[in-house]
């Protein structure tokens, strides 16, 4: 998940991302806690409402006016298009805690130029929060005084990492639950926080880690530029370089191969 400064102009696609993501955070926010949500099981038995389809289908309609030579991978409705310049969109991040009335939720949206993700977008409307970052721009967030520029942390030593692990269940079923209890003997702290919201609280020097298993490229493409930009390292969990692992770790950068000496122990 490394990345190399692309010639394109990034901070246009930059800009379209964030206009991407004003238009979803239009669609997804009323239908949020909504009593007449509709919601179906997906064949992989995961949940999907309305708001998680009309969200991804304002994000392609934008896209396909703007940007009508690129590709679009979306959770949703698939993948149409190239792949040396792909938008890759998680509509609703998290829609368990959206059906729920749980307000951490979000909007992923990045740019891959070959398979790297170079522009990445969270948007939490619920939180009221969103953040951006480009290759060779820096992580950024939102305030209310502007924009602030954000970095992950300086612990360097496991006794003092924070870490968020997702969830038990899914450490169990992918066979790590061992190491699951090993990470949280060895550090200073654990929490689940979940979702994308982790990968956020990690580019702004929150917490130390984040580790899960079991995604695919739209859960983590648009935390990417972010957590890199912001100084931290996203690999997969065996270490490899690839948002299609189907699992992700990131870190602070400083603590990225210990953590993975530790969870290959």
């Amino acid at each position: 998940m490394t990345s190399t400064i692309r010639h394109d102009d990034l901070s246009r696609d930059l800009d379209l991302a964030l206009r991407l993501a004003d238009a979803a955070d239009r669609q997804s926010l009323p239908r949020f806690d909504s009593a007449d949500l509709e919601i179906s099981t997906k064949a992989d038995m995961s949940h999907v409402t309305d708001a998680d389809l009309a969200t991804e289908r304002a994000i392609r309609t934008l896209l396909q006016a703007e940007r009508p030579d690129d590709g679009i991978f979306g959770e949703e409705f698939g993948t149409e298009g190239s792949t040396h310049r792909q938008w890759i969109i998680d509509p609703i991040d998290g829609t368990a805690n959206f059906l729920r009335g749980v307000p951490l939720w979000g909007t992923m949206i990045a740019l891959a130029i070959d398979g790297v993700p170079e522009v990445g977008v969270v948007s939490m409307p619920a939180l009221g929060r969103r953040w951006w970052g480009r290759t060779g721009a820096g992580a950024w967030t939102a305030t209310d005084n502007g924009p602030r520029r954000i970095r992950t942390s300086s612990v360097n030593s496991l006794d003092d990492a924070s870490v968020s692990f997702q969830s038990i269940s899914q450490w169990a079923e992918s066979g790590h639950l061992d190491q699951l209890l090993r990470l949280a003997d060895r550090v200073w702290r654990d929490r689940a926080y979940g979702d994308v919201y982790s990968y956020m609280l990690l580019a702004e020097g929150r917490i130390d880690m984040v580790a899960e298993f079991g995604v695919k490229e739209y859960d983590i493409a648009a935390a990417v530029p972010i957590v890199r930009e912001a100084g931290g390292r996203m690999t997969g969990f065996d270490g490899s370089d690839s948002i299609s692992d189907l699992s992700a770790l990131a870190s602070n950068g400083l603590l990225h191969e210990a953590f993975l000496e530790l969870l290959h122990a």
